[in-house]
């Protein structure tokens, strides 16, 4: 049985930096980013991992390199970053000022992913992941972080609003008890701070 998930959200960049949603633009880590990425890997050091995979997206896989588990890895295109249409690029405060009453994990977004197709593409994955023995570590991106967060336990994607996470960040998702039928947060947004 899967021991625990780690959910790791890849470092600071510019555009996280200032707010700026990035989902296909190839964005690479700030000078902080990297040092942020390099300052997981010691916390990660000794965690045995049966699998690492990442994003596709720069920022992710240069996380995964600093970190140290790159040489590993193998690319995983259903850990993308939420598809944002025509949001990408834009910060919260510009989208609320057209569409006041705006939620990323109710609406989705314009040409982009809606909320089920996120879900679907997390439980996808996670269904993938499940029947494996051991430590896996995901290098992937805030929202879509936060989805498969909560679809771990079950929860609808609306409930991802109430899960934050900051740049370089580690979740562990695992169970109760050890039990499949039990499935838990263990750890939330452990970041080096």
């Amino acid at each position: 049985m899967l021991r625990e998930i780690y959910l790791i959200r890849h470092g600071e960049t510019e555009w996280s930096r200032t707010g700026r949603h990035t989902s296909r633009t190839d964005i690479a880590l700030t000078p902080h980013g990297e040092e942020m990425s390099r300052e997981l890997g010691r916390q990660l050091r000794g965690v045995e991992f049966v699998r690492v995979l990442t994003s596709p997206r720069l920022r992710a896989r240069q996380t995964c390199t600093l970190a140290g588990l790159g040489a590993t890895a193998a690319v995983e295109a259903d850990l993308a970053e939420w598809d944002y249409g025509d949001y990408e690029g834009k910060q919260a405060a510009e989208i609320l000022g057209s569409r006041p009453e705006w939620n990323l994990f109710r609406d989705g977004c314009p040409h982009g992913a809606t909320p089920a197709e996120v879900s679907d593409r997390a439980d996808r994955l996670l269904g993938r992941l499940r029947g494996r023995d051991g430590k896996v570590a995901l290098f992937t991106h805030a929202h879509f972080a936060r989805v498969l967060g909560v679809r771990w336990i079950g929860l609808p994607v609306i409930e991802a609003q109430h899960f934050l996470l900051e740049a370089a960040s580690c979740s562990v998702l695992g169970y109760e008890h050890e039990r499949a039928d039990e499935p838990a947060i263990v750890r939330w947004n452990l970041t080096a701070k």
